[in-house]
Formats: C-alpha cells, structure tokens, sequence
C-alpha cells in the first residue's frame, strides 16, 4: 500500500487555500490523481460525494469527502477501481497549517492495492514521487502563488511501529539440588598365574653359637 507525501509553502492564506481544495471541481484544474469531476448538487463537507474519472479510466467513479475539519484537515477518496491484475482504491488528504508568509500543505497520497497489484506497488509509488512536485507548483499556480517553495522532496511515509513490550522478568529461582557421588574405591585387578610373582624360599635356620 504505497503512500507518499510532499510539503510545500504556498503565498496564500489558510482560508483562500482551504477553500480552492475543499471545492472537488478543482481537482481537475492541477492534481495528476483526477481527471474530470462533475458538477455537484449538494454543498462541499463531510459525505459530500462528486462523480469523477481517474486518469487512464473510461468510467465514472465517485469521489467522497470523507474528513472535512474546516482550514486544518481535508481527505478525499475514490471508489474501489477493478482492473484484471486487482483493485485499487486511491485517497487523497489535505493538511494545512498557517504560516508567516502564507500556507504549509502537507499532501499525502495512499494507493490501496489488492491482488495481484500488490507486486506494482513500487511503480505506483515511483509514479506519485514524480507527479506530486508538478502537482503542488500548478496548484500555487492556479492560486496566484507561482513561486511555492516544495519543501520536503516526496517521500514514502512510514508509519510509528510499537515497540515490543519487554518480557516478563523471571523469578530468582536456586540452583537445582545435585546428589554429591563419592568417587568409586579403585579396585586393583588381580595378577594372572604368569604375573605372579614366585615365591621366596625361607632362609635356613642357624644353630646358636656357643657362649665363649
């Protein structure tokens, strides 16, 4: 599921910018992720959906609004897109916050893939790394803003990974018991016949000796 984003400083208020994205129809004005929307019947905000065409496709698919927090927070996403090899579903998301000299928006751009496609996913994300930069600068463009800064290059988005918990500590446990054996008594083998040493014959008696 390859998502990127891209920052970038455009010269224009929160609101003036806010107001140019939250209105769907613009889309097809600068962003390379749509190509035609139709008119909607119902205002901008949160549910508000707008019939679209995808880049590439001969079909209409709808595209809602599915966060709206007024100069902060805008997403939109598209509908679930069949094609041989799997589905896609692309979202689009909007944040902006004020700054000195005009507007940083942060836009994030997720492809939710499934089948097959799954195994395209590094084209697709290569794909977005090169339209987004084009994307930001004709929007300051379509703003009166030309000269919009691109502050961060895209980049993937990586999301915080939670730690391991730390495992339990083990109770101190003493040293299993082990029985002392006493060392077995070496018992010397006993000679054969032929190892046998032969006996000693006992030396001879001798008479006593006279008293002189």
């Amino acid at each position: 599921m390859p998502e990127i984003s891209v920052d970038v400083h455009i010269g224009r208020s929160v609101t003036e910018v806010y107001d140019f994205l939250s209105d769907a129809r613009n889309l097809e004005l600068w962003f390379s992720g749509v190509d035609t929307v139709a008119e909607s019947p119902g205002p901008a905000g949160p549910g508000a959906a707008h019939v679209y065409r995808f880049p590439g496709r001969h079909r209409d698919h709808l595209l809602q609004c599915v966060a709206y927090v007024p100069g902060e927070h805008l997403v939109f996403r598209g509908d679930r897109m069949w094609n041989p090899l799997g589905t896609q579903t692309p979202v689009y998301s909007f944040t902006l916050s004020p700054r000195r000299r005009g507007t940083l928006l942060r836009l994030t751009v997720q492809s939710r893939l499934a089948g097959a496609l799954v195994l395209l996913s590094p084209m697709v994300a290569m794909a977005w790394r090169r339209d987004l930069p084009r994307d930001v600068r004709r929007l300051g463009e379509r703003l009166g803003a030309p000269h919009c800064h691109v502050i961060d290059a895209p980049r993937r988005v990586r999301l915080p990974v939670p730690p391991f918990p730390p495992a339990p500590a083990r109770p101190a446990t003493p040293p299993a018991y082990t029985p002392t054996v006493p060392p077995r008594p070496q018992v010397r083998p006993e000679l054969r016949a032929e190892q046998r040493p032969a006996s000693v014959p006992a030396a001879p008696e001798r008479a006593p000796r006279p008293a002189a």
